[in-house]
C-alpha cells in the first residue's frame, strides 16, 4: 500500500527487453536520489509513477535498482517503457503517516493531459480520464496521477471521457515529476479505493449480499456412514 506522497524523483536510465516478442516484458534500471535505497531490500515494493513494482536487484552504492515489468503491465500503464524522470514512493509501513490517501499502486486507466499551465503561484492541471472511470471521480475527491495523491477541483463529463481539473501547489511541481507534463502527455490514474468499494456495494445484488444468503450458498461437509 502507498499514500500518494512522493518520496523521491528518480530516473529510468535503461530499458532492456526480456524477450524478442510482444508477449515479453522489460527490465527497468532506475537511478535514485542519494541515500534513497539505504532502507530498501530485495523484494521490497516501490511505486513507479503510481505502479507498484518489486525490486529485483539492488546496488545502493550506485543508487540503482531494477524491476521486471510484464507486457500486460506495460500495456496498462504509461511512461514505463522508455527512459525518463519518474515519481518514486516506497511502500507504506504500519507506523507511517497517511499524508495523502490510501493508494494500492494498481493503475486503473491511462489519462491524457489536456491543459497544464501556471496560474499565479500555482499550476492548473486538467486530465481527461477514460469514460469508464468517470463515476469514480467527484468534486473534492481524491485521484492519483502518476503516483501523486491529488484533489479534484472540478469535473466535466463528455462523450470523450471525464476531464478532472486539479490545482498543483509549487511544492508539488518542484518535488515530483509532474512539472515535466504537457498537453498530450499520458499519465497513470488510480481511483480512490473507497469509491471503488462504494460502487461495488451499490451495484451488487442485495439478495446475494445478505449474510444469510451467503451462508445458504456455502457448501457444507457431508458425512456418509456405512456399516
Amino acid at each position: 500500500m502507498f499514500t500518494g506522497i512522493i518520496t523521491g524523483v528518480g530516473r529510468i536510465v535503461a530499458v532492456h527487453a526480456l524477450g524478442s516478442s510482444s508477449i515479453h516484458g522489460k527490465r527497468l534500471t532506475i537511478e535514485c536520489p542519494p541515500a534513497y535505497l539505504d532502507d530498501v531490500g530485495l523484494g521490497d515494493s516501490i511505486a513507479l509513477n503510481g505502479a507498484c513494482m518489486t525490486v529485483t536487484t539492488l546496488d545502493a552504492a550506485q543508487r540503482l535498482f531494477t524491476v521486471d515489468i510484464s507486457a500486460e503491465s506495460l500495456d496498462k500503464t504509461a511512461g514505463l517503457a522508455q527512459t525518463g524522470t519518474i515519481n518514486l514512493e516506497k511502500a507504506l509501513r504500519a507506523h507511517d503517516r497517511l499524508g495523502g490517501h490510501i493508494v494500492s499502486g494498481h493503475v486503473d486507466g491511462i489519462g491524457t493531459v489536456t491543459h497544464f499551465e501556471q496560474v499565479g503561484e500555482s499550476w492548473q492541471l486538467r486530465v481527461l480520464a477514460p469514460k469508464a472511470l468517470a463515476k469514480y471521480l467527484a468534486y473534492k475527491g481524491s485521484i492519483t496521477v502518476n503516483g501523486v495523491s491529488l484533489t479534484v477541483n472540478r469535473i466535466l463529463d463528455s462523450e470523450a471521457g471525464c476531464e478532472a481539473s486539479i490545482n498543483l501547489i509549487p511544492h508539488t511541481v518542484q518535488n515530483t515529476a509532474l512539472g515535466a507534463l504537457k498537453a498530450g502527455s499520458q499519465v497513470n490514474l488510480e481511483i480512490d479505493l473507497i469509491a471503488r468499494y462504494v460502487e461495488r456495494m451499490l451495484s451488487a445484488d442485495p439478495q446475494q449480499s445478505r449474510p444469510d444468503a451467503l451462508k445458504s450458498n456455502t457448501p457444507t461437509d457431508q458425512h456418509i456412514h456405512t456399516s
